[in-house]
């Protein structure tokens, strides 16, 4: 009886044994086939669409900043803004004391109404140069007169000299009224010539022009516009919306042409500067779609935006110390390239981004241009 039960329980613990490694052996069967499906369902995800998609950590803000100059120098009257003050085209910034160009603007207008004033002399004179020339032309005509008849008389005061008609004093008389006017004519004709030398160099001070287009006027009227200008470079204004930055400028304090007094960031026009490894442009192209998430709003905030550009070298192309490659212990090391991209103006908006934030960039490599 003790035997028929042994042996009955081994039999169950057989059978037990069979069903346990069936059970191992299906489940096992289940598990790869779980694990299949799921490396197979990513191994296609990521060659479908996963694998169209890059993405880096390297990646910052940026921005166009204007650097504000003054065209003229001078004396600071006022200062209106300060670090972050937010400003719109067209601001004053800046206000230099104006009392030199007020003072040049009052001697160029001065300069342009005695230049009209010229030019009208100019025109005016033109008229009575030609009545001088007719007054010299008749005088020329009466000192050839006056020379011809002085010949005449000459010549017969030297023919009745030769019969002792005539004296010697008479005939000497006779000669020094021929000289006379002989040199009569050729001082009236140096006369005439100078006239006509006077009236043409009068008419090539206006020929072709009248008087608010003559040279002189001209160059009158653009020393006073210039003048003008420089009046209103007194003021400083915004070349751009966007916030002040590195104001370096005081109130009484003398500054030159060209140096910088400010920056203004157009943080309404910030752009992303995404550094990719070289071996991840292979299908990047301008125009395609870009998600950007930024440290300050966190993962729950997300840009959209477009690949504008990318550089046209790496990043250690344009360092201050450029790496020497051709050096014998050189070290191949991936290199970046930097990619901007263009963010919706309308986001921004909505939330603001300053320069130099820390940025994540994925482009969606699908769309092909």
């Amino acid at each position: 009886m003790t035997t028929m039960n042994t042996e009955v329980l081994h039999q169950a613990d057989a059978a037990l044994d069979r069903d346990a490694r069936q059970t191992r052996k299906q489940r096992l069967l289940v598990l790869g086939a779980v694990l299949l499906t799921l490396g197979t369902g990513y191994a296609a995800y990521d060659h479908f669409y996963a694998s169209h998609f890059i993405s880096t950590d390297n990646a910052y803000t940026a921005a166009e900043t204007a650097q504000v100059t003054p065209a003229i120098g001078g004396i600071v009257r006022e200062v209106r803004v300060t670090d972050t003050s937010f400003v719109r085209k067209g601001d004053v910034l800046v206000v230099l004391d104006d009392v030199d160009a007020r003072l040049a603007l009052a001697q160029a207008e001065a300069e342009l109404g005695r230049a009209q004033r010229r030019v009208r002399g100019y025109v005016a004179n033109d008229d009575s140069l030609e009545a001088q020339i007719a007054a010299r032309a008749a005088d020329e005509k009466r000192a050839i007169s006056d020379l011809a008849r002085a010949k005449i008389d000459l010549d017969r005061r030297e023919a009745l000299s030769e019969s002792g008609s005539v004296s010697g004093d008479e005939l000497t008389k006779a000669r020094n009224a021929f000289d006379a006017a002989r040199a009569s004519l050729a001082q009236a004709r140096s006369n005439h010539a100078a006239a006509i030398g006077a009236r043409d160099a009068n008419k090539a001070l206006i020929a072709g022009t009248t008087e608010n287009t003559n040279p002189e006027v001209a160059l009158a009227r653009a020393r006073r516009d210039q003048a003008q200008v420089n009046l209103e470079r007194t003021v400083i204004r915004a070349p751009v919306d966007g916030v002040v930055a590195k104001r370096s400028v005081q109130v009484g304090q003398q500054i030159q042409a060209g140096s910088p007094v400010l920056a203004v960031v157009p943080v309404g026009e910030v752009h992303v500067d995404a550094n990719f490894k070289e071996g991840q442009l292979a299908h990047v192209r301008i125009g395609q779609p870009v998600e950007v998430t930024s440290d300050l709003y966190g993962g729950s905030v997300t840009y959209h935006g477009v690949v504008a550009g990318l550089s046209g070298g790496t990043g250690s192309t344009f360092a201050a110390i450029p790496a020497q490659n051709a050096t014998g212990n050189w070290i191949k090391v991936v290199q970046r390239v930097p990619v901007r991209i263009r963010l919706d103006a309308a986001e921004l908006v909505a939330r603001p981004l300053q320069v130099g934030l820390s940025m994540e960039a994925t482009i969606d490599t699908r769309t092909v241009s």
